[in-house]
């Protein structure tokens, strides 16, 4: 298929707009709870509380599991989607987990560009009244650790798959009926 054709052939597919969408979810969740509370500390997600300047957040626990999902995971299937549709076959191996790769790392580009562009914005959060420091972006020292976030969130699809297959046969088993039908 032409480079085109695998475009909207993309755009067309379920599977990436599930991941973008789903993916900028998750990235909202905590957002939304920082705006409502007035805080950016959100506890559980919170760890290890302190920061170590700019590279390393004190939310670190949060952005794992929200960059997992989105930019990175996001990015990585809406590459593999891609590559899939430019080669007319399903990637497997090698070529799959390089797919995810590069889109992971492209994806991530992109919205650290936009991350960058924002913070220069300097607009503040509701957190930030009473004289403490509250940008609403990300401080660009952070990037370099998104990156390395979204070598990882290649292998988020496949965690996700592994779940939801024993999340259905627990659901089977629990149900009484077979699986099989």
């Amino acid at each position: 298929m032409k480079f085109c054709g695998a475009v909207k052939a993309t755009l067309r597919s379920k599977r990436f707009w599930g991941w973008e969408l789903w993916g900028v979810i998750f990235y909202g969740i905590p957002v939304v709870i920082r705006f409502a509370t007035g805080s950016v500390e959100i506890p559980l997600l919170n760890f290890p509380g302190f920061w170590v300047g700019h590279y390393i957040p004190g939310n670190m626990l949060e952005k794992v599991l929200v960059n997992a999902f989105f930019p990175g995971g996001a990015g990585g299937v809406a590459a593999e989607v891609f590559v899939s549709k430019y080669k007319e076959k399903v990637v497997q191996g090698k070529v799959k987990y390089l797919s995810r790769l590069g889109g992971a790392l492209l994806q991530t580009a992109i919205w650290s560009a936009f991350q960058l562009w924002g913070y220069s914005l300097m607009l503040l959060g509701p957190w930030s009244i009473g004289g403490e420091w509250g940008n609403i972006f990300e401080h660009y020292l952070v990037f370099p650790f998104n990156f390395t976030l979204a070598t990882f969130s290649i292998f988020t699809p496949d965690v996700v798959t592994f779940l939801k297959s024993i999340l259905v046969k627990a659901y089977w088993k629990l149900s009484g009926r077979s699986s099989k039908r």
